[in-house]
């Protein structure tokens, strides 16, 4: 055999060889995979539309492969303020935890000023925003808001709105709708209840003249016949709701209703984004996409700094329309 040859079959023998001893050598297990339990606290009782947030989010966040599992706790009241402390308080330093709030709770703090802040807490997302809607008992002698609205100026206590706690869109919307139409705000006669679902309650119970709540919430009733709406607080028609704005009848009344996540105070940056992360995976889900289709949901999601200087600027926009409106 030539010198050539014999080094090639040496250098052969030496691949095969090693070639043996790699497929001998055992696998390497993979590192298992991190378990993960989210708390998502709704401060709302069940039937609103936090309540709706919170959980079609948690079952998203799940379908994504984001999380294993995901925990509930409701606690109603003072437009969040109520859930704010008790979150405040009880989930520090948690950074599997996070809480549903939006514009609402921004009015119930301005209302209320209340010890515990917002800003203990640790902004993740702005995921939605909805328009409200005015509605009246399918029985109700009011046909237009039109004619609500001369009821309004001949008597305004006569009328009782029904709605989200004090400082709620509808309430703001409502007042915005008196001043616009030349009666006093402070004399807007609104019944605050503890969530969308016990708003539409005393709706249908006709408990009160008018109710407001995001579209979404009062759509069965809408559509079966049992509410007749009367005008949305959008700029323009909402795709496949046939309600006219309050804007097209005249009083220029536009205001959103946007929900957001908040984490536990003391988290660190690494887990305000993991908690980021984890929440835009669950808006790519199916079940979250068609919730938003099913609740006449606009999809907003924003992170980081943009959704912190976002709800900066909405403190300030939301307080300045409560003080044009007399109610601060």
């Amino acid at each position: 055999m030539r010198r050539d040859e014999f080094c090639k079959y040496l250098a052969a023998l030496a691949a095969s060889a090693a070639g043996d001893a790699l497929a001998r050598k055992p696998a390497r297990k993979a590192a298992p995979r991190e378990t993960v339990s989210l708390k998502i606290w709704i401060p709302a009782n069940p039937g609103g539309g936090w309540d709706t947030t919170g959980r079609v989010l948690g079952k998203a966040i799940v379908e994504a492969g984001a999380a294993d599992a995901v925990q509930y706790t409701n606690k109603g009241g003072a437009g969040g303020v109520i859930g704010l402390a008790q979150f405040t308080s009880s989930a520090r330093r948690d950074p599997h935890a996070l809480m549903v709030m939006g514009a609402v709770m921004l009015g119930g703090i301005i209302i209320g000023e209340p010890p515990v802040r917002l800003q203990a807490c640790t902004p993740v997302a702005r995921l939605a925003s909805e328009y409200n809607v005015f509605a009246v008992p399918a029985g109700s002698r009011f046909r237009t808001m039109a004619e609500v609205v001369a009821q309004l100026r001949k008597d305004p206590g006569s009328i009782k709105w029904g709605g989200g706690s004090r400082g709620s869109t509808e309430h703001v919307a409502a007042c915005l709708l008196a001043r616009s139409v030349g009666v006093d705000p402070k004399k807007i006669n609104y019944v605050a209840f503890r969530g969308g679902g016990e708003a539409s309650a005393a709706v249908l119970a006709e408990d009160v003249t008018i109710g407001g709540s995001g579209y979404g919430e009062f759509a069965d009733s809408i559509q079966s016949g049992k509410m007749r709406a009367l005008g949305v607080t959008a700029a323009a028609r909402l795709p496949n709701v046939p309600v006219p704005t309050l804007k097209e009848q005249g009083w220029n009344v536009v205001i959103r209703n946007w929900r957001g996540v908040y984490g536990a105070p003391g988290i660190s940056r690494e887990e305000r984004e993991k908690l980021a992360d984890i929440v835009t995976r669950g808006t790519r889900a199916h079940a979250w996409r068609q919730a938003l289709e099913a609740n006449f949901w606009t999809p907003e999601l924003l992170t980081g700094s943009d959704f912190d200087a976002f709800v900066e600027q909405e403190f300030r926009d939301l307080r300045a329309l409560m003080r044009e409106s007399g109610m601060v």
